[in-house]
């Protein structure tokens, strides 16, 4: 897994003197998926919509029945009210691109032992998203 693609970009400062180990392929990375017009591969965050669901990890994503990744993390999120986890998705084709759009436009499922669950993913966090809560 590489920074973009965990979503962590933002925390590098690729304008530093003398830059840092890595960052020609981060650059690289950057405007291959601009020219291409999104990531075939990336982070998101997942929220079950059923009580029964708990996540933990390994567990396979679904968009619209096809497996696009695996739970990396996960637990329950007491202020969301749900399994939450955070998951490496991969587009199984790499004409198809992981944008807002194409997360928001699917059914998405995981597979917990033997049972299959609804849940929501999103690219930003849970909770709070715009940091109102923080920021007051």
């Amino acid at each position: 897994d590489t920074i973009i693609e965990a979503g962590l970009a933002f925390a590098c400062d690729f304008d530093k003197p003398g830059g840092f180990l890595g960052r020609d392929k981060v650059l690289e990375e950057r405007a291959r998926n601009k020219e291409r017009g999104g990531p075939v591969k990336r982070m998101v965050s997942v929220l079950g919509k059923s009580k029964d669901c708990w996540l933990h990890h390994g567990e396979i994503l679904l968009r619209d029945g096809v497996p696009m990744g695996e739970i990396r993390a996960g637990s329950h999120g007491f202020t969301v009210g749900g399994a939450v986890g955070l998951a490496m998705i991969e587009a199984p084709d790499e004409k198809i691109l992981l944008t807002k759009k194409y997360i928001d436009g699917g059914e998405w499922e995981v597979i917990v032992g033997n049972e299959t669950y609804p849940v929501e993913v999103k690219l930003g966090p849970l909770y709070d998203p715009k940091n109102k809560k923080i920021k007051g």
